[in-house]
């Protein structure tokens, strides 16, 4: 369903300058074209401005117009400052006794309150114009006002500088939404994708298709949401990825795909690590909080090393050190004194994993402290490929699993061992890296059913009957193929700058997966579960929870 979502006061429908659409029909073809020589009616009853607040200049002086927004902030009783989605404009608050009724609603009104106000475009007087504001040449001379909804007293001020915790702004978020910065976020983030659409569709052929939403349970990939149907003991699952779509719509002649999916996946995720520093160097206590980082997250002892003048190392470490290692160790890595080391000894991948995981983690430390390591501005790519297509099980490293995912087509160079050392065989599976972030992945897929069950079966030990579906296409016909799949949300997180992905979405899910605004997810009391045959089986520390059911929620704070 295509869903749009219009605000009564900030439509932008009140001046002819829109662009309409008109489906042309002949006998042969059906087009959509954009046209703009029909202009949208001046006049709509649904309509309450005339202009925005930020677009008026000086070109606009002497013009009678209509604005709605929020009341920004005010000045002395005698300026307001207006704001709406577009930008901020200076009001003069009038103070005759005749506009009595006027400069009552907008002196007493709250801050960030709705007014509607109408007057005239003036020029601000001279040595009054404020360059740092692109209405700042202009002000409006208020004749008319009116409240149209009042502000209670606000859990924070609508203000970048003012800083709140991540918890309050997602718990209020359709406030945080009115900050300038998440409007930024939010409306490149509609830019880039236009962008992306028109470059793939108009440019390249791509066919833009939606996939299902509610799925099955299939192996392979990240662990799957899980749905309760009407039919006893069935379930739907969320998809993970549109891994398996991609494959069927290619297979059926659909080469050039693409879609802007939902991707569901039942996993915590991490906190975002931003601690605020005033101070250009790491404390003792910083490396402290890095080695409980590195044995917390990968079970992994790193041990730090602080060089001297005197080439001595003040590390717990240096006793087993040779003198020839650590002289060879500082010419390799180019030490000096100040420098901090962080050593750690154990199987070479996962040594080098936790390494790379805390040079970002130290200079995300660093830059807090204000020293500029990595140019914002600098966009550094990186194709990353020759990945193992299979790798050991934690659990159990006699047995393989994908390194990407089990539909992985192998190195044309390594087919044949595939059957003797299949440990060996690399993936036709490539990464992108914008930055030292990973923002994309994909991989060629495996086109012959019968290769795609050994792999399934033999190599992985999957239940094939999950996958009959796709092995089925593969066995009529399927062409060649791969794909790639681009992490949005963490492609407009690096662009704009912001230290956390929740910063570019909407209305995003804590790291804990929580709706703070909603207290998703939330009990369902017995009755609504009869439908789905399901019953829950409450822990014994959860009785209280329990008998809540039917007591109101409230926010998680």
């Amino acid at each position: 369903m295509f869903s749009c979502g219009l605000s009564r006061l900030y439509m932008g429908f009140s001046t002819p300058t829109g662009r309409i659409t008109h489906l042309i029909r002949s006998s042969l073809s059906r087009t959509l074209v954009l046209t703009s020589q029909r202009r949208i009616p001046e006049f709509s009853s649904f309509v309450a401005r005339t202009n925005t607040c930020g677009e008026l200049r000086s070109s606009h002086v002497g013009q009678e117009v209509t604005l709605c927004g929020w009341i920004q902030y005010r000045r002395q009783n005698i300026f307001l400052v207006l704001r709406d989605f577009h930008g901020l404009v200076q009001v003069v608050i009038p103070q005759e006794e005749s506009a009595a009724s006027v400069r009552k609603i907008l002196c007493e009104a709250p801050v960030e309150s709705v007014v509607q106000v109408s007057g005239t475009v003036i020029s601000r007087p001279p040595g009054q114009e404020n360059p740092k504001m692109p209405t700042g040449e202009i002000e409006i001379k208020v004749k008319m006002a009116e409240l149209l909804n009042s502000c209670k007293k606000l859990p924070f001020e609508i203000k970048d500088f003012v800083k709140k915790t991540e918890a309050l702004r997602l718990q209020y978020r359709y406030l945080d939404l009115r900050s300038f910065q998440m409007q930024y976020n939010l409306r490149l983030r509609s830019q880039m994708v236009m962008k992306m659409r028109e470059y793939l569709c108009n440019l390249h052929g791509f066919v833009d298709i939606e996939t299902p939403t509610l799925f099955k349970r299939t192996p392979g990939g990240a662990k799957e949401f899980v749905i309760p149907s009407r039919e006893p003991g069935k379930f739907y699952s969320l998809p993970q990825s549109p891994q398996q779509f991609k494959q069927l719509l290619m297979v059926g002649g659909l080469d050039r795909y693409f879609q802007v999916a939902r991707c569901y996946r039942d996993e915590g995720s991490r906190p975002d690590r931003q601690p605020e520093f005033t101070q250009k160097y790491l404390k003792r206590k910083d490396i402290d909080s890095i080695r409980k980082f590195a044995a917390d997250h990968f079970n992994q002892e790193v041990l730090p090393v602080f060089p001297e003048a005197s080439r001595n190392w003040n590390s717990p470490v240096a006793q087993s050190i040779l003198e020839e290692q650590r002289s060879g160790l500082i010419r390799l890595m180019e030490i000096r004194e100040d420098d901090v080391v962080l050593l750690t000894a154990g199987e070479h991948k996962k040594a080098c994993s936790v390494l790379g995981k805390l040079r970002l983690e130290c200079a995300d430390l660093l830059e807090a402290r204000g020293l500029v390591l990595r140019d914002p501005a600098l966009f550094s790519f990186l194709w990353v490929v020759d990945f193992p297509l299979f790798l050991p099980k934690e659990e159990n490293p006699g047995e393989l699993e994908s390194a990407h995912h089990p539909f992985t087509a192998p190195h044309p160079s390594d087919l044949q061992l595939l059957y003797t050392e299949p440990e060996k065989v690399r993936s036709q599976h490539y990464d992108l890296v914008l930055n030292g972030s990973e923002i994309g992945g994909g991989s060629i897929r495996i086109h012959d059913a019968e290769l795609q069950r050994y792999v399934l079966a033999t190599l992985l030990k999957e239940d094939v009957n999950l996958l009959s579906h796709l092995l089925q296409a593969l066995d009529f016909g399927a062409p060649p193929h791969g794909g790639i799949a681009l992490g949005l949300d963490r492609l407009i997180c690096l662009v704009t700058g912001a230290p956390s992905i929740r910063d570019v979405i909407a209305f995003p899910k804590s790291f804990r997966g929580h709706d703070l605004m909603s207290n998703a997810p939330d009990s369902l009391p017995p009755e609504e579960l009869k439908p789905y045959h399901i019953q829950v089986s409450w822990p014994a520390d959860s009785e209280a929870e329990k008998s809540s059911l039917n007591q109101p929620s409230h926010p998680e704070s």
